[in-house]
């Protein structure tokens, strides 16, 4: 939230439509009856569960502890507060008295941009509704400010108090509440309450989808089909194994770059966020580029993966999805994409070969929103410390993995009100269903990932941050040193990214020793990758030369084009693709086609 000089529109009455008093009563009678049926349906099917504060509980009410005992140690500083807030409290009643009484007047606090909670134009234009919209604000600023400035708190402490302060502020906001919602209001007293009647029987029908918690919905299921809709770009499996299958795409071109392209896609979802309907698809793109695309589709792991490791998935996924990829087009030297954690692991993998004395095998490595150094990785870091570790190396065990909807969940309270709050409001408050949206049909088409990896993942690269390090971490019996990396590489991260922060991300560019070229995306770990030119959408910043030290500094110098980034990595990749060559279409005989793309594998939807 930000406070502005913009002039407040004049006031607007709220729709004098009258309901029928005898259809709202009965309308609210029955939503009332529903959600005291359901509340006790839900306790009766959960009663057995354990109510003893977790650990990762215990870890946050830490955080909690310390910064209370550090508010209270500088009362000076709380009054300072205090009197801040009642401040800009004081000037909020002066602006709401002189707009009531007819005068044009200046907000003392608006909404930070891109907040859309408060787009309703009742929030501005009515008296009552932007009282409360600036009180709100007014206090969440104050919160947030109180606890970012306390002194005395160590790091991880500080960073689990910030997110929970946010994720209270975003709990209780106005526009989740049906009096406090001037849409929502409006849409009960027009339809007579018959969207409470709609919202309850919509969080009935979530509570028994998600069992322990509502799986909100966020899209219209039934609108897509993989292989028809979404993840339609032609083409075979040519290869699998217990860890996943390998996709060849086919050409779209009479003559291809030599070099074939590998994709790994992140094991924690699933890869056809690289291929989403035929517009935004960033494999098709590739494809009527000239270049043979291989994809990896991890399997959707079940408890029989659960002693899986990083070298399990480096060796029998990407070694083995790399030596196929050479065998079916007989190249060696093969450019490969690495997203998030597979760019991971892949840098690693990399860092190994290179160990070996069989770095030829990788021509040039792309990384989309890939980290190493973990030291500011971000928010998912409130997560990751011992205890927690501990208490999630439990529980995945228990199962043999980590349940999809956990995972879901976390990625979803990194941004509240657009991921869960938003559709809270429009499913259960406004009583509608949710639109077709390929991207969040993606997005809520979770992953398990087996128990093994993951915890050895968290605890190597979020919380010993072992991979930053000089043979810090050991694959397969070989220490793992970045600084052995000579492999031309492409860097790419997203300027928004709540997940892979873009400052974190850049610290690639110091820890290896080849040619490398940074490029920041506008937007975020999602939208910055998937931005296909035609969109016109974005922006993205490179500087030529050397780069810098500091990611600071790259922004000071760094180059503005607005659009996709996907012209200037493909001008990029075209340097590492070789010359053109007849089209290879998925017909090897040593990996014959299994089946059509996507595969089986994809199609696993998690429990």
């Amino acid at each position: 939230m930000t406070r502005t000089d913009k002039n407040a529109d004049a006031t607007k009455k709220p729709s004098d439509k009258a309901p029928d008093q005898q259809d709202l009563s009965e309308s609210l009678a029955r939503a009332l009856e529903k959600n005291q049926r359901m509340v006790l349906d839900w306790l009766k099917n959960n009663e057995s569960q354990d109510n003893a504060s977790s650990p990762e509980q215990n870890s946050f009410a830490h955080a909690i502890a310390e910064l209370t005992t550090r508010l209270w140690s500088d009362p000076a500083r709380l009054f300072e507060t205090q009197m801040e807030m009642y401040q800009d409290y004081l000037n909020l009643w002066q602006q709401s008295m002189q707009k009531m009484m007819g005068e044009e007047t200046k907000p003392v606090i608006t909404p930070e941009k891109g907040d859309r909670r408060f787009k309703d134009s009742q929030w501005s234009e009515n008296q009552l509704f932007d009282f409360i919209k600036q009180s709100y604000l007014l206090t969440a600023h104050h919160m947030q400010k109180a606890v970012r400035e306390t002194k005395g708190l160590d790091k991880e402490d500080a960073r689990k108090a910030d997110f929970l302060t946010r994720q209270f502020i975003d709990a209780v906001s106005p526009s989740n509440f049906v009096l406090t919602n001037p849409q929502v209001l409006q849409a009960t007293l027009d339809s007579g309450g018959e969207n409470l009647v709609k919202g309850m029987q919509n969080l009935l029908r979530d509570l028994e989808k998600g069992g322990e918690m509502p799986a909100i919905s966020m899209t219209d299921d039934s609108a897509f089909e993989l292989g028809r809709t979404i993840a339609a770009t032609p083409g075979k499996v040519v290869y699998e194994n217990d860890l996943f299958q390998l996709i060849q795409y086919s050409p779209a071109t009479d003559s291809v770059h030599e070099v074939p392209l590998l994709i790994f896609p992140p094991w924690i979802n699933k890869f056809y966020i690289l291929d989403l309907t035929p517009e935004k698809s960033f494999v098709k793109w590739c494809v009527d580029q000239g270049l043979t695309v291989f994809m990896v589709s991890w399997v959707n792991p079940d408890a029989t993966l659960r002693n899986k490791t990083l070298d399990d998935y480096m060796k029998d996924g990407q070694l083995r999805a790399l030596e196929v990829v050479e065998e079916i087009t007989r190249i060696r030297g093969v450019n490969v994409i690495g997203y998030c954690v597979a760019g991971t692991l892949f840098a690693a993998t990399l860092a190994w070969l290179h160990a070996k004395g069989e770095e030829d095998r990788v021509k040039s490595t792309t990384f989309f929103t890939a980290q190493v150094d973990f030291e500011d990785a971000g928010e998912l870091k409130v997560f990751v410390d011992d205890e927690q570790l501990k208490a999630l190396s439990k529980r995945m065990h228990d199962k043999g993995y980590l349940d999809a909807r956990a995972m879901f969940t976390t990625f979803n309270l990194l941004r509240a009100n657009d991921l869960i709050w938003s559709f809270v409001v429009n499913n259960y408050l406004l009583g509608k269903d949710p639109l077709p949206f390929d991207l969040l049909y993606w997005n809520a088409d979770s992953t398990n990932i087996a128990a093994t990896v993951h915890e050895q993942y968290l605890r190597a690269m979020y919380y010993e941050n072992a991979l930053a390090k000089p043979n810090g971490l050991t694959l397969d019996g070989t220490p793992i040193d970045l600084g052995r990396i000579k492999t031309p590489l492409y860097i790419q991260a997203g300027r928004e990214d709540h997940i892979a922060p873009a400052q974190s991300v850049y610290k690639l560019t110091g820890l290896v020793s080849g040619p490398k070229r940074f490029v920041l995306a506008g937007s975020g770990h999602i939208a910055g990758v998937i931005n296909p030119p035609a969109a016109k959408k974005y922006q993205y910043w490179t500087k030529n030369g050397r780069l810098p030290k500091s990611f600071d500094r790259f922004i000071e110098g760094a180059k503005e084009t607005p659009g996709s980034w996907w012209p200037d990595w493909l001008k990029w990749q075209q340097i590492h693709a070789g010359p053109m060559v007849p089209a290879r279409a998925p017909s090897s005989k040593g990996h014959p086609p299994i089946e059509d793309a996507p595969g089986r594998y994809v199609k696993v939807r998690a429990n």
